[in-house]
């Protein structure tokens, strides 16, 4: 078979066709078939999807619960956190914001260690923080 029949067989597809019988007598008869008996998996399956929405919230409302009794309390800011974290205002203005983000960052992440001692990333950050600022502190010397 060569392109040109292969174009002439595409071409005869795109006619429209009738069906061979006529099939809208088979539809309504399904229809009429299926219409008495359809009320009742209706309900059933009505009653079968409240019953899984309720079990579903009841399992998430469980989750949810168990979730916040497993999750340790944050412990409340106080004032001496704050005092914890020095205060450098250089005295150069161009090194000031760099100071103030300097001190957030060292503060977030004092809380951060609070709530997880034992984190080594955490430590390692504060300790390049205050690194950080060390330089700071060299860069507003070396200015004045």
């Amino acid at each position: 078979m060569n392109d040109f029949e292969w174009r002439r067989q595409l071409r005869e597809l795109r006619q429209p066709q009738a069906p061979r019988r006529d099939l809208w007598a088979d539809i309504e008869r399904s229809l009429d078939r299926a219409a008495p008996t359809e009320a009742a998996p209706h309900r059933a399956t009505a009653t079968r999807t409240t019953w899984l929405f309720a079990a579903g919230l009841a399992a998430v409302t469980v989750l949810a619960v168990g979730l916040m009794r497993m999750a340790p309390a944050a412990a409340p800011a106080t004032s001496t956190d704050v005092a914890s974290v020095p205060v450098w205002k250089p005295d150069d203005p161009r090194l000031a914001g760099a100071a103030i983000e300097l001190t957030a960052a060292q503060y977030e992440l004092r809380q951060a260690i609070q709530q997880s001692p034992n984190s080594a990333a955490l430590q390692r950050l504060l300790d390049r923080t205050e690194q950080q600022e060390s330089r700071l502190r060299q860069l507003g010397h070396d200015a004045s």
